[in-house]
């Protein structure tokens, strides 16, 4: 796992006690994205969303699964110097914690509780696209 938790910059937020955390950083990259981590098994799992996360019920996003991240990495803001991964300004966009309803091979279910975005989020492996493609979907809550 090549991992860039190491690299110095700012270190915001504060996870609520005993819950796991999600980030959604904003990366100016390559290209620009959202990076949507969430916290399972002393790591980051971790997909970059081209498009922004959903807010509204019924809408859908691609996510593309990326390698996973340190656990410190959720705080990260800063620069990632060129020619290293991930080179580009990363921002934090919204921080939280959150609850699984469900963790499986094709499916993953949170319910969010962050300062932006709250509420029920479905990651669907999209199969047809390839075994690391993903849509991510902000579902109707209750």
């Amino acid at each position: 796992m090549n991992d860039p938790g190491y690299h110095a910059g700012k270190r915001t937020g504060k996870p609520a006690p005993g819950l796991p955390v999600f980030v959604v950083q904003e990366h100016d990259a390559r290209t620009h994205h959202f990076d949507f981590r969430l916290e399972h098994g002393g790591v980051l799992k971790s997909w970059a969303v081209p498009r922004g996360v959903p807010t509204t019920p019924g809408e859908r996003r691609l996510a593309v699964e990326t390698e996973d991240h340190s656990l410190e990495f959720a705080h990260f803001e800063g620069t990632i110097p060129e020619g290293e991964y991930g080179a580009g300004t990363v921002r934090i966009w919204d921080f939280g914690h959150f609850t699984e309803e469900a963790w499986e091979n094709d499916r993953i279910e949170v319910v969010l509780e962050g300062k932006k975005l709250h509420g029920r989020y479905v990651f669907v492996r999209f199969k047809k696209a390839g075994e690391n493609q993903w849509l991510l979907l902000k579902a109707r809550d209750g």
